[in-house]
């Protein structure tokens, strides 16, 4: 459950993030590169701050 939500923020982060540099600014791609790098990140570490987040919410795995 905790991995499916991880990948749905992070999903829609990137979209939303696309659609405000279409429409609004292109430096929003920044962000867009600053989830990517966090992604890339998590896959070496093996350490994700949304993962810590959802735990501390109570989401379960």
């Amino acid at each position: 459950m905790k991995q499916r939500l991880i990948r749905a923020i992070a999903g829609t982060f990137i979209l939303i993030s696309i659609l405000l540099a279409i429409k609004i600014n292109i430096n929003w791609l920044w962000f867009t590169a600053f989830v990517g790098a966090n992604l890339l990140q998590s896959s070496i570490t093996k350490w994700c701050l949304v993962e810590v987040i959802l735990e501390k919410l109570g989401v379960k795995d």
